[in-house]
């Protein structure tokens, strides 16, 4: 019997509001499902000065590739002198970035400003 993943599959929407996108992502982010968001990222990063906004309030799940993901979305913000916010209320995702020495990498907010 084959298993479906499509229950757990991440699933994204995305808006611009006054020139930020806001990446708005749901569901679980493993090694599975984090290079077609992660592919995405690299578009929304890829111009000058981006402005981005990652919501994962909806994120039932991370693991280390959903990390890289991010990790590599802020490094690619960086050389483009951007700006990326993680939006979450989740102290399990917090404890995950303390115990990946990533806490106070990423700009985080608990709301979307």
């Amino acid at each position: 019997m084959a298993e479906t993943l499509t229950s757990f599959a991440p699933r994204h929407t995305e808006r611009v509001a006054g020139g930020t996108t806001v990446l708005e992502l749901r569901g679980e982010i493993d090694i599975l499902t984090a290079p077609p968001l992660g592919s995405r990222l690299d578009d929304l990063t890829a111009v000058v000065l981006p402005d981005v906004v990652v919501d994962l309030r909806a994120v039932s799940f991370i693991d280390c590739a959903g990390l890289g993901m991010l990790c590599r979305a802020r490094n690619r913000v960086e050389e483009r002198h951007g700006r990326l916010r993680l939006v979450t209320d989740s102290n399990q995702f917090l404890r995950i970035l303390r115990g990946a020495r990533l806490d106070g990498v990423f700009e985080m907010y608990d709301h979307l400003p």
